[in-house]
This record gives structure tokens, C-alpha cells and sequence, in this order.
């Protein structure tokens, strides 16, 4: 079974609350905030929110259940530091260098990784839609074709279709990944892109000899090509009913 990059983060989201709250230590907060030199620093349970950290030397520093949310760290050295639970919702770590920080359960949906320096491996337990910048090692094609999944039911079509790029990019020939860019294009208005990449689903699922995914494959055709050219004797459909009821089904024979 190939590894979830979220895998563990429902089970750490359960437990927290059997953990006493930790006090900020507010000198070291104070002194970060000041100087933007925090070594080793304690830090667990910071409110850092907006804070200003481009360039911060975090080095080693513990973040445990910090909110870091929206916070400038571009260029930040947080090597070492251990991020567990710790939100960086939205933050900017453009260029940061995260070697050897622990990211376990650490939110990062909506940040910004642009040429940040980490171990892929170690943001299988983090929270990642919405990343932005997410190096394409960081995962699986199916982890990324799962990514796009969870998107497009939030209504991100943009962020799902660039997850089912990635994905694409790591397996050309992930039908699922077409599928579900299809759905995402045509919600968006691209017709044309969605009939596309439909038809290539159910070519790709006929040379896998998979019935079930060919059928559902010229079922979204249909439904496509009734969108763009309306006749009462074509189906109707909506794309959101459709992925709930095709995702299962597609995650299932990804295997």
C-alpha cells in the first residue's frame, strides 16, 4: 500500500485533548519577535499569527502546537525545529529551509513552498491542500490524485486540477487523475479541456480492461457533450453528484 500524506492526522486531531495545554513562554516569544534569532529556542504553543519572520533563524527550535498561521517566513532556517501540530495555515515559507524539521500533523493547507528545502517524506503526516508550491517528489501520483479529490469536493477546482497535474506528471497514465480533471474543467467552463481528458479516462480504462471505469468514463462524456451541445435526449448531470459517486469507485481501482 503506498503511503497517505495525511495518514495519522485524524488520530493526532483525537488524542490532542488528552494533552494538558502548555503556557507560551512569552520572553522567547518576545525575543524572536525582537531580534528574529530564536536557537533552540521554546516556542511551543506561540502565537506568532501575521508575524513578521522573513529570514528568522529558527534552527532547532520547538514550534509543538504553535500558530504560526499566516505568518511571513520566507527564507526562515528551521532546520531541526519540530513543527508537531503546529499551524501554518497560509503561511509563506518561500525559500525557507525545513531539512530535518518534524512535520508531524503540522498544517500547512494554503502556505506557500516555493523553492523550500525539505525532505518529501517528511510531509506524509502534514496537512497539504492548498499548498502551494508542493515539490512533486513530495508523494505518490495517487497521493496527489486523492489531494485533487478533496479539493474539488471543497470547490477548489483550480488547486484540484493542479493536484491532477502533478499527479499526471508522476503517472501518465493514471486514468483517475484524468477523470477527475475533467470534472474540475468543467466546472470551471472548459469544455472542450473536460471532453478531452473524459475521453482519455475511458481509453485508458479500456486498455486496463476495466469495465466499470469505462463506463463511467462515457457516462461524464456524455453528460459533457450534452452541456455543450443541449438535447433533451442526452443526459443531464452535475459533477459534484458525479464525483461523490465515482470517487470510491476510482480510488478503488487505482489498486
Amino acid at each position: 500500500m503506498k503511503q497517505r500524506m495525511i495518514a495519522g492526522v485524524a488520530l493526532l486531531v483525537v488524542l490532542s485533548p488528552l494533552t494538558p495545554a502548555k503556557a507560551e513562554n512569552l520572553e522567547e516569544t518576545q525575543k524572536l519577535l525582537a531580534t528574529k534569532q530564536c536557537q533552540n529556542c521554546d516556542l511551543s504553543g506561540a502565537g506568532l499569527v501575521l508575524a513578521n519572520l522573513v529570514g528568522a533563524n529558527l534552527n532547532g527550535a520547538n514550534l509543538v502546537g504553535a500558530n504560526l498561521s499566516r505568518s511571513n517566513l520566507t527564507g526562515a532556517d528551521l532546520r531541526g525545529a519540530n513543527l508537531t501540530g503546529a499551524s501554518l495555515f497560509g503561511a509563506n515559507l518561500t525559500g525557507a529551509n525545513l531539512t530535518g524539521a518534524i512535520l508531524n500533523g503540522t498544517d500547512l493547507r494554503s502556505s506557500y513552498l516555493t523553492n523550500a528545502i525539505l525532505d518529501p517524506k517528511s510531509l506524509n503526516n502534514a496537512q497539504l491542500v492548498g499548498v502551494v508550491g508542493l515539490p512533486a517528489n513530495s508523494g505518490s501520483a495517487e497521493d496527489f490524485y486523492r489531494l485533487g479529490v478533496t479539493e474539488a469536493k471543497s470547490g477548489h477546482y483550480v488547486n484540484a486540477i493542479d493536484f491532477y497535474n502533478q499527479a499526471l506528471r508522476l503517472d501518465p497514465n493514471l486514468a483517475a487523475a484524468y477523470f477527475g480533471r475533467s470534472m474540475a474543467r468543467a466546472d470551471l467552463g472548459d469544455l472542450v479541456g473536460a471532453i478531452g481528458d473524459a475521453k482519455q479516462a475511458q481509453q485508458l480504462y479500456k486498455t486496463l480492461n476495466s469495465p466499470e471505469g469505462e463506463q463511467i468514463s462515457l457516462q461524464l462524456v456524455e453528460t459533457l457533450e450534452y452541456r455543450q451541445n443541449p438535447d433533451t435526449n442526452k443526459p443531464r448531470g452535475g459533477f459534484l453528484g458525479m464525483l461523490e459517486t465515482a470517487a470510491p469507485m476510482l480510488l478503488r481501482l487505482l489498486f
